[in-house]
Order: structure tokens, then sequence, then C-alpha cells
């Protein structure tokens, strides 16, 4: 039997957009280009709408050249964004670069030759580790509905719906330089009340090189939770002369998977149930 450390679980998340695309009219004077910065009146939207991390798809509604981002050809751009205190937003390459923020590895940007209208929708498919994580805890419950007749001495009762909710338990930082998801996108989540606070969780317990058994055959595997969520409420703990955490709590809104990713050879089960063929450098072939 073997005993698994809660130090190397792992939380990933993926960031979900639940809104249709923004429209707006880019004008020439919305844009810095000495600054590499451009602003639109996304008031309509609400402030919260875009955040710093999030990942765009810009694209020109009338089909023309996005000749906002300076060189481009295309219609459109899809980049990582950092949007300042005053709405202002940078386009950059990487994740990290747009959570850094700064001028520095902004994307270049040109004055438009006309004022014409863009569509911006978040796109977010890649997971990025939760950082400064130092705990979670993930909930499955099934309801029970009583069907219990008149005539019945003992109570029956089936099973119905499933539900889950959790809490995940962060070193609070909102700034930093690599490609982990900062804790502090948990406050900013739950206050984007335009198009609410859904993400995409997976909540390991087992990482893939995390080997307690010793088995060699094991070290590679995998075991999490993968869920849809809301949060509900964040609470930041501030005590004095001590770290300062935040506490995330959530309910998922799709199914719960518990998956696991068995870091096992190839192999081909004959029809004896006996054999097995490895697969290797040359072609496989089957016994006689």
């Amino acid at each position: 039997m073997t005993v698994y450390l809660g130090t190397q679980g792992e939380i990933e998340l993926r960031r979900v957009f639940e809104a249709d695309p923004i429209l707006v009219t880019l004008k020439a004077g919305d844009v810095n280009a000495s600054k590499n910065r451009f602003s639109s009146r996304f008031s309509a939207f609400g402030p919260d709408v875009l955040l710093t991390g999030d990942q765009v798809l810009i694209n020109r509604t009338d089909g023309g050249v996005l000749d906002l981002i300076t060189g481009n050809t295309k219609n459109g751009t899809r980049k990582f964004i950092h949007v300042d205190q005053v709405g202002g937003i940078r386009l950059y390459n990487t994740f990290a670069q747009a959570v850094t923020g700064g001028s520095a590895n902004a994307v270049a940007l040109s004055t438009p030759s006309s004022n014409y209208e863009i569509r911006i929708k978040v796109e977010q498919s890649q997971f990025r580790t939760l950082a400064q994580v130092t705990n979670y805890e993930l909930n499955t419950e099934r309801e029970a509905v009583d069907t219990t007749a008149l005539s019945d001495d003992f109570r029956n009762r089936v099973s119905s719906l499933m539900s889950g909710s959790g809490r995940m338990t962060c070193f609070w930082d909102y700034t930093g330089n690599t490609s982990d998801e900062l804790p502090m996108y948990l406050g900013e989540l739950l206050l984007r009340s335009q198009v609410g606070s859904k993400f995409r969780g997976r909540f390991y317990v087992k990482k893939a090189g995390y080997n307690p058994s010793g088995v060699s055959e094991r070290a590679n595997d995998a075991v999490w939770y993968e869920t849809d969520g809301i949060l509900t409420a964040v609470a930041l703990q501030f005590p004095t002369g001590d770290t300062v955490q935040m506490t995330a709590d959530f309910v998922t809104t799709s199914q719960i998977e518990l998956k696991v990713d068995l870091d096992v050879p190839f192999q081909l089960l004959l029809e004896d149930g006996d054999k097995l063929l490895d697969e290797d450098d040359s072609d496989l072939s089957q016994e006689d």
C-alpha cells in the first residue's frame, strides 16, 4: 500500500469566456503607436470584460487588413493582452509577457488608416498551472430521491443527479513573469460580472514524475479530476505578520470526470489471451 503526499498535487485552469464576441469601432485616436497601446470604448460591456492574460482573436469585420498591427497583411491576429488601470490594451506574443506588461515586449502598433469595426473574441484553449496553491478540495455528491410507498416498511431511495463543489487556497500574488496562472486571477474572475466567472479545471491527485510506489512502470502515471466550475466566493485573508492568502469557493457546472493516464507501452493481446506482442522499432507482426 502506497501513501501519497498532498505536496505533489496540482491545479490547472483554462479560461472560459461566456459571452459573444465584442464588436467595437476602432478609431485613429484610439491608438498610441509610440507606446504600442490602444483603447476602445468597452463601457457598454463593462470594464471587466477583458482581463490581463486573455488570449484574443481580433478581426476586421469588413474583411480588410488589420493595419493596427505594424507589418500585418492579414484580416486578423491572435495575441495575449495586458489591460492597464484605465482600460488601455497592449498585445503580446506570450502569456508571460502579457502578465508582466510594459512596452518593451509589446507588439508594435500603427495608427489605422481609417475607422473600422473590429471583432474581439476571447479564445483560451490552453490549461495553465495555478501558482502558489497551498491546498484544495473537490467534493462530489449525488442526490438520493425518496421513492417510499405508503405500504412500505422501510424507506426506498434511488440515486439521482450529481453535483460538486470545492475550494482552492493560494498565497496571494498579482504579478509575475512565468507561464503560470496567477492567484490574483481568481479575484478578477469573480468580479467579471458581465460575462460570468466560469473556468475549466483539472485537479491532480498524482502527477507524472511523482512515484512514491517505487514501481518504475508507474512513474509517469497521472490521475486527476476534470470539470467546469463557477466561482461563488473569493476571500482574502490578511493576517498581521503572516502570509496573505486567497480562498476561492466554486461549484461545478458540468460532468465531473475522474481521468487516469497510465504510462504503459503499447501491447497487442492475441486471441488466446496469453501472448502479448510488444511494439518496437520494427514492423509489428503476429505469430503463426
